[in-house]
């Protein structure tokens, strides 16, 4: 039997098989209901690699796949560990990756590619159906645009459509507000700003939208790496700004890519996990 095509109980954890062959018992026999079941595996399974332990079942759990976190990790653990998210099936996302990491990953999968600027790996296994609204990124300057691209990639794989306005902080406001009309059609905004991190607050004062705030270490001495930014977006006077992390597109896109799933789902009628398969992250 064969489970994420490789053979059943391969490197899994050892009681996995026994409480799955149970489970699927008890549902044959008719004393599980289906949905029973469903929710009894969402603790299983995973695999161990001795350096990490895949967590292949945390699609069912959360809706997406596990992301692979690659800083930190050496050149080797890294395609390991890609290798064997891509052998369960499903696309497949790693952040923070060095070009010498995807060299060595593109060799063993060469349908994989790399975002220089997002640092990102990604392996398309599946095309999910796209979202019928969208996730708008936008980023206070060019200097952020690492930051807004790995969030776009991050929205991107888990099935939302986005549209970009880069370049557009508040130093020429007029470049924004050119931008208006586009923006209150997003389901959820992603602002990435370094500096004094202003654009969250403007932004959210023009949309009725949930604004996902990312601050950016971009900036000189008295931003403090970010920090500055960071606590003025904690700070927003506007309603509805969320933040996350310096430097977290990752986290912004994963969150603006649940919200405008969820809006599709209520429009659609269709279940959440069900619109596609990649992310949620990881392997830290």
């Amino acid at each position: 039997m064969f489970l994420y095509g490789q053979p059943f109980g391969h490197r899994l954890h050892s009681m996995d098989e026994l409480r799955i062959r149970e489970l699927l018992e008890a549902v044959r026999g008719g004393s599980l209901e289906v949905d029973a079941a469903v929710a009894s595996l969402r603790s299983l399974p995973f695999e161990d690699l001795g350096f990490a332990k895949i967590d292949h079942h945390r699609a069912i759990r959360c809706g997406f796949p596990e992301v692979i976190y690659c800083e930190g990790k050496t050149v080797e653990q890294v395609v390991a560990i890609v290798e064997a998210r891509a052998a369960a099936g499903g696309n497949v996302l790693g952040t923070r990756a060095t070009q010498e990491m995807f060299d060595a990953v593109h060799r063993r999968l060469p349908q994989a590619v790399y975002n220089a600027s997002a640092r990102t790996i990604v392996l398309r296994r599946v095309e999910p159906e796209q979202s019928a609204t969208s996730v708008a990124i936008v980023s206070a300057g060019t200097s952020d645009m690492p930051v807004a691209e790995e969030a776009r990639e991050t929205a991107e794989i888990m099935g939302q459509r986005t549209e970009c306005f880069y370049d557009v902080g508040v130093a020429g406001i007029h470049r924004l507000l050119a931008h208006s009309a586009r923006l209150q059609e997003a389901s959820a905004i992603i602002v990435v700003a370094g500096m004094e991190g202003a654009l969250a607050s403007v932004v959210g004062g023009l949309v009725d939208c949930p604004v996902i705030a990312v601050p950016t270490s971009i900036g000189y001495g008295a931003s403090f790496h970010g920090l500055a930014a960071l606590l003025a977006m904690l700070n927003s006077c506007a309603a509805g700004v969320a933040v996350v992390n310096i430097d977290n597109g990752f986290s912004a896109g994963y969150i603006a890519a649940q919200i405008n799933l969820r809006m599709n789902t209520r429009a659609g009628g269709c279940d959440p996990h069900e619109v596609t398969n990649p992310p949620d992250e990881t392997e830290r």
